[in-house]
């Protein structure tokens, strides 16, 4: 008889956040949640990690709300787990116990039974407070000891004998797990590493304790892996549905059933059913657009590991702000800021802060502007890093962030610091007139000013990639309404003619502009459009424009029109690839025009102000 290899469907996290950067509607997906449900899987990952903020961030819906009616319609015998980030919970920022504890509780109010709990850095002492508070709550605790393969010729932590002495940590500390998970974000690990891992953490557990192995495609190995692992001892796995598997996902249930044919394993599926469902997620996701590199196994990412949940996530940020020429760049520089962080596991928040710095590093140049989360990462704020970091790296992040390095516990640097936690969370909630509830509490908390723009219903749905069906049937039609200089003409276009308001006109188009022909005809054709009227006058020399060093949205405003500033001083917050960045004032002066609002998206070179 076949052994039963258990799995968890993570289509609607982890793939919805590996392909779209988790930006993906409710009311789009709940039809393929309820197919997966007539085909047998009753294991869903439904939210956490990156699906709690992007609905605030992207989609302007409630995280909470989601996961009620992902209960409603998995029904009441799912398991439906969310993952968690130890003492980050579902936010890049790490919390106080406070809100650790309101995390847990919140999510078992809302509907979920198992959270999966990691440390990025393999730090045990991060995995405690949060353990206890998932348990404390009637949760299913899954602890996670996570994953990398280091580039070529590079030693420092992960291999089997370091996870093995981490689960070894995890369970000399006494923290009350049902499961366990391996976790491996980039699909980089040796399938040989899997293997002795597993068959290591097998013998230490004993052979009743569920033991997961979960991956990612992006390297090209993860079935591979995955069989390393069940052969190895694992007899739970992580897979993902078709149009959100392969590629930056996990593995597609279709395709682990197929590699497992022949074997002494199975999954017990009827895979004419799977097929079905898979068929119906697929009609719901018909119309969001994918990104190329979401579906491409990289020969880069094991020199470079990028994890499959960050990497379409930092590319969609890049599109967002028409920055995605500059990302073949930003992954090569990864690779140092991986070898002189201290080489905690590139899964979020530390993928994040890699990838952050890669960035600022090719913006600014090589550590010219260290990344906040970068920072207090080398610097020991979010834990130990499993080597030290590089010596020079931690001297220039203690000196541009004036801060010194620490080897104190999270939590207790996070219940010590006045900026965190439920009684700031309520005072931000407070001065904004707002409902001070649990949820509002945690979502001021977790998102900060983006979760206060959610709440007093100043955000908007924005960097979602769907083909609108409207314009796709006017493009094939041909037909547009132009404006220019305010007058609107209705054009349709043919092969060789362009009809504008009824009037038919022949039609040529050619590449580039061609200057001489332009002047042949621009006596004939009269004189250009003239300027609109009610243009802005020049200003005059004494005022002096302050535009948006990059692109981003604009998070905060801290001064208003007619107060006095003097030079340096913070003008305004933009947020770009999730980092805040301050505007400063060039000089002394009166702010005579805010010509920006909170929430909105910027362009570089856009102005935002103006100082007379």
């Amino acid at each position: 008889m076949k052994k039963k290899v258990n799995f968890m469907c993570t289509a609607f996290r982890d793939g919805f956040q590996s392909v779209y950067g988790a930006r993906v509607f409710t009311k789009d997906f709940m039809p393929a949640v309820a197919a997966a449900k007539e085909a047998g899987i009753n294991h869903f990952e439904a939210g956490g990690g990156a699906r709690f903020q992007s609905l605030y961030f992207y989609t302007n819906e409630d995280a909470f709300a989601m996961m009620d009616e992902f209960r409603r319609v998995a029904g009441d015998d799912a398991d439906l787990q969310t993952l968690s980030r130890g003492v980050n919970v579902v936010g890049l920022d790490s919390q106080p116990r406070d809100i650790i504890d309101l995390h847990a509780k919140l999510f078992k109010k809302h509907g979920i039974s198992t959270i999966r709990n990691f440390d990025a850095l393999n730090d045990v002492n991060n995995l405690i407070d949060s353990g206890k508070s998932i348990v404390d709550a009637g949760l299913r605790h899954e602890v996670v000891v996570t994953m990398m393969s280091l580039p070529p010729n590079t030693e420092g932590a992960h291999d089997p004998d370091f996870y093995e002495a981490t689960l070894k940590q995890i369970m000399d500390a006494g923290i009350e797990f049902q499961s366990v998970c391996f976790k491996d974000a980039s699909g980089t690990s040796t399938p040989a590493y899997v293997y002795e891992t597993i068959k290591r953490a097998r013998k230490l557990l004993g052979k009743d304790v569920n033991l997961v192995f979960h991956s990612h495609d992006t390297a090209g190995v993860s079935i591979q892996q995955y069989v390393s692992a069940i052969e190895a001892g694992a007899n739970q796995v992580d897979l993902s549905m078709s149009p959100v598997s392969g590629g930056t996902c996990q593995p597609d249930i279709i395709t682990m059933w197929h590699a497992l044919r022949h074997t002494d394993y199975d999954l017990g599926i009827d895979i004419k059913k799977i097929r079905e469902a898979e068929s119906v997620f697929r009609d719901c996701m018909k119309d969001y657009i994918i990104p190329p590199e979401a579906m491409t196994v990289s020969p880069e990412i094991p020199f470079s590991p990028l994890p499959g949940g960050a990497l379409t996530a930092n590319t969609q940020m890049l599109r967002d702000n028409n920055l995605m020429d500059k990302y073949p760049a930003i992954v090569e520089a990864m690779a140092e800021t991986v070898a002189k962080g201290g080489f905690g596991t590139s899964v979020t928040p530390v993928s994040q802060f890699y990838f952050q710095q890669a960035f600022n590093n090719v913006m600014f140049g090589p550590w010219k502007k260290i990344a906040e989360g970068y920072g207090k990462m080398v610097l020991g704020y979010f834990g130990k890093t499993p080597v030290e970091p590089d010596a020079e790296v931690v001297k220039i992040c203690a000196e541009q962030m004036k801060m010194e390095p620490t080897t104190k516990k999270v939590v207790d640097i996070n219940d010590a610091d006045p900026k965190k936690g439920v009684k700031v969370a309520k005072e931000m909630l407070e001065k904004e007139g707002l409902p001070l509830t649990d949820e509002n509490i945690f979502i001021a908390a977790s998102c900060k000013e983006k979760g206060i723009l959610y709440l007093t219903g100043k955000a908007q749905v924005n960097g979602i990639y769907k083909i609108d069906r409207e314009e796709e049937a006017a493009k094939q039609k041909g037909e547009y309404t132009v404006t220019v200089n305010g007058k609107a003409y209705g054009v349709k276009l043919t092969k060789n003619s362009a009809k504008v308001n009824g009037n038919d006109y022949p039609l040529n188009v050619a590449f580039g502009i061609d200057e001489s022909a332009i002047e042949a005809t621009k006596d004939a054709a009269g004189s250009a459009p003239a300027a609109a009227s009610g243009a802005a006058a020049t200003p005059s020399h004494e005022a002096v424009s302050v535009n948006a060093p990059m692109p981003g949205l604009i998070l905060r405003i801290d001064v208003k029109e007619g107060q006095q500033v003097k030079k340096n001083q913070v003008l305004m917050i933009m947020e770009a690839m999730k980092m805040e960045n301050e505007i400063y004032a060039p000089c002394d002066g009166v702010v005579t025009k805010i010509a920006v609002s909170q929430g909105q998206q910027m362009q570089s070179d856009d102005e935002l102000l103006v100082i007379s």
